[in-house]
């Protein structure tokens, strides 16, 4: 009698063992089409698919040192009024926008929408430094409002000549392929600065040690985040050299990239690298 009440008693508690995991697995998927829900187009669809189901930028937004968070249209922004620029530029990047027919316009300006004043395009004027763009024009060929916004003085960032020129501009070639590959990507771009801060102009903006991109792809059957953290200056080196976890690069910025994301989901993304998954045979 001892055994069998033993077996039921063990019956019991696998069954609700199984009850429970399998409400778990369903709160996970909830969450995750709550947080970064799926792009749905019908074939009779005229509106342009680029905008169809655009998930708010508030949804997936990285943390923000000074909440100085200004929402543009087709991307955000986090500003640093001691270094004058972007801590971050997030937006979502799709094939559909990839393929734009929008020219650049090179309308650098300041920003209106800075409360405490932007860098101006004068403090770049003989520095010996590119107005850098954080979040590309090549990634705004989709609209025009998108194209004259990427111009803004606060998406800028002092890059070394050889270094915007040459391994950041093929990253930025890079991102928009994966872009195409993958349907659509989150996107993170930033400056990580030093112990010694050197600066240009009147303003006094900061010169960035180093950069990084942060991309996650959200879209089933293959969910996967990668990072770039790359020094500012030129390098003959692979780009996947500079492949790194996003953990690595939160612990360098301070940042947390993606905290709207499931707890144990954002974990496991966050301090994964898998380079195979991103450019599989190459």
């Amino acid at each position: 009698m001892a055994k069998n009440t033993t077996r039921y008693l063990l019956l019991a508690i696998l069954i609700v063992a199984v009850f429970i995991l399998l409400l778990l697995l369903l709160k996970g998927q909830e969450d995750r089409q709550q947080a970064l829900p799926e792009e749905t187009i019908t074939q009779n669809d005229t509106r342009d698919p680029s905008q169809l189901n655009r998930v708010p930028l508030s949804d997936y937004l990285p943390s923000s040192s000074n909440r100085q968070i200004i929402m543009r249209e087709h991307y955000a922004l986090s500003y640093l009024e001691e270094h004058e620029q972007a801590e971050w530029v997030a937006y979502e990047l799709t094939v559909e926008e990839v393929q734009g027919t929008t020219e650049r316009t090179d309308d650098f300006r300041e920003d209106p929408e800075v409360r405490t004043g932007s860098a101006a395009l004068k403090d770049y004027y003989r520095s010996g430094y590119d107005r850098g763009h954080l979040a590309p024009a090549g990634d705004m060929k989709f609209s025009e409002e998108a194209m004259s916004e990427s111009f803004y003085m606060s998406n800028m960032s002092p890059q070394k000549p050889s270094f915007n020129r040459g391994i950041w501009r093929e990253l930025e070639e890079e991102v928009r392929e994966l872009a195409v590959e993958n349907g659509r990507l989150y996107v993170v771009t930033g400056p990580v600065f030093g112990n010694k801060i050197q600066k240009i102009g009147e303003n006094g903006v900061s010169i960035p040690e180093s950069y990084y991109k942060v991309l996650l792809d959200y879209t089933e059957p293959e969910v996967k985040a990668i990072a770039f953290l790359l020094p500012n200056a030129g390098s003959k080196k692979d780009l996947y050299d500079f492949a790194a976890t996003i953990d690595s690069v939160e612990q360098v910025t301070g940042i947390d990239f993606f905290p709207a994301l499931p707890d144990l989901e954002e974990d496991m993304l966050e301090s994964t690298l898998d380079i195979s998954v991103w450019i599989g045979d190459e």
